[in-house]
């Protein structure tokens, strides 16, 4: 069992996920030939500090580069940038890139990640923030703006939430437009979206929701725009940044016969062919019993590409991850572990009355999910509840934190 040094293991996407998958093969011991593809013109890079310390100023975007050349020496990894894949054949394992080349290898794994999804009224003047060229273009913008300038972000999720606090902190007038009733009320549920709810009027930003757009006017001569209601009320602002979620790239695999259900369906192994696998946010996975996520986030690509790299390697079955996210906004650290339903019941713990708590899921009396705000060591001491099946009465006796419930 395991990859031998005739092998040849094409990486389709040169993201986090797509470059962890690489190093965890080597890490592994894989001798083989390693290619790795990227549509971007750039190195692998991490994405995260994107919307955190680069739009912010406190990193240059050389800081997020992941895959120095000493890197991709030491991992004799073939890198080919600025070239999207076009096509996979799975029986014969190869992949047909947009300039017409043909890379053949006898494993692929699809790690093309997900991209920013667009509202109806989308006008290629707004801005997105989901790779490094967003980036720099929306900071070549903000950079000319004047102090109190208006700009208009659109969604009020994590993303939105973190570009908001960037802009504020550059002295400008970030107007969030939530189209819930709360932000983040769909993915943290009723109670954790209005324990958070404050959290943006406490630093300086603008908060509106329940907000309907219909459309952005760009009419004035210096690149203004209106956004425009349903009502037919507007919102004159020097920009909009849209950040109303993302979708998985996987049109390119449209013929490969692979099965395609909100991203690439794999299995416990990350696995959609005994081939072929896929990683990161593209990766539609196994997840409590019989149901199947697609999470964009950090740690999940990484324990993706471990876990995938493992089982070619080894033969063994990965253990199930546990999902773990953070965001930074607003001057919070919110952190989860696990994939909660937003239905689910949850009670508040840890709770310092000064802006420090945790929250734990349950559903039929077993806890599904922790999410903390400032609580990080609180958060990772309770990491075990999520380890094996435990009730909520047991996690509430027996963890280091006393309950104190909220609402």
């Amino acid at each position: 069992m395991g990859l031998s040094v005739t092998d040849h293991v094409v990486v389709v996407g040169a993201g986090l996920a797509g470059w962890r998958t690489c190093e965890e093969l080597r890490r592994h011991g894989f001798e083989g030939r390693l290619t790795l593809i990227g549509d971007e013109t750039e190195a692998p890079y991490d994405r995260p500090p994107l919307s955190k310390q680069v739009l912010a100023g406190k990193w240059p975007t050389e800081h997020t580069l992941l895959a120095t050349p000493e890197k991709l020496a030491d991992a004799r990894v073939d890198l080919r940038t600025g070239v999207p894949a076009q096509r996979l054949d799975v029986a014969t394992t190869t992949v047909t890139l947009a300039d017409g080349n043909v890379v053949e290898g006898t494993h692929v794994v699809i790690a093309t990640g997900a991209r920013a999804r667009r509202l109806p009224w989308y006008e290629p003047a707004m801005y997105e923030l989901r790779n490094l060229a967003d980036a720099r273009r929306l900071m070549a913008h903000l950079d000319v703006l004047s102090a109190g300038d208006v700009v208009a972000i659109v969604g009020g999720g994590f993303i939105g939430a973190e570009v908001a606090t960037a802009v504020k902190g550059r002295g400008l007038h970030p107007i969030v437009l939530e189209a819930m009733v709360r932000p983040l009320i769909g993915v943290l549920g009723e109670d954790v979206s209005r324990w958070l709810v404050d959290l943006p009027a406490l630093a300086g930003v603008e908060l509106r929701t329940e907000q309907k757009l219909s459309a952005a006017v760009y009419r004035y001569d210096n690149g203004d725009a209106d956004v425009v209601f349903e009502d037919g009320s507007t919102l004159r602002t020097r920009a909009i940044i849209m950040g109303v979620g993302a979708q998985p790239n996987v049109e390119w695999l449209a013929t490969s016969g692979l099965e395609i259900d909100n991203g690439m369906v794999v299995d416990s192994n990350q696995l959609c062919h005994d081939r072929v696998g896929a990683v990161g946010d593209v990766a539609s996975f196994p997840w409590s019993g019989a149901t199947h996520v697609r999470i964009e986030h950090w740690q999940v690509a990484t324990d993706h590409a471990g876990a995938l790299a493992r089982h070619w390697m080894t033969g063994e079955q990965s253990p199930a991850l546990i999902p773990y996210f953070w965001s930074d906004q607003y001057g919070k650290k919110i952190q989860m572990l696990g994939h909660p339903r937003p239905d689910d019941d949850v009670v508040r713990v840890k709770d310092t009355g000064e802006g420090q708590w945790l929250g734990v899921y349950s559903r039929d009396g077993i806890v599904t999910g922790l999410v903390a705000l400032n609580q990080p060591r609180a958060l990772m001491l309770s990491k075990p509840l999520l380890e094996q099946p435990t009730a909520l009465d047991e996690a509430l006796t027996t963890m280091p934190w006393a309950p104190s419930p909220t609402g």
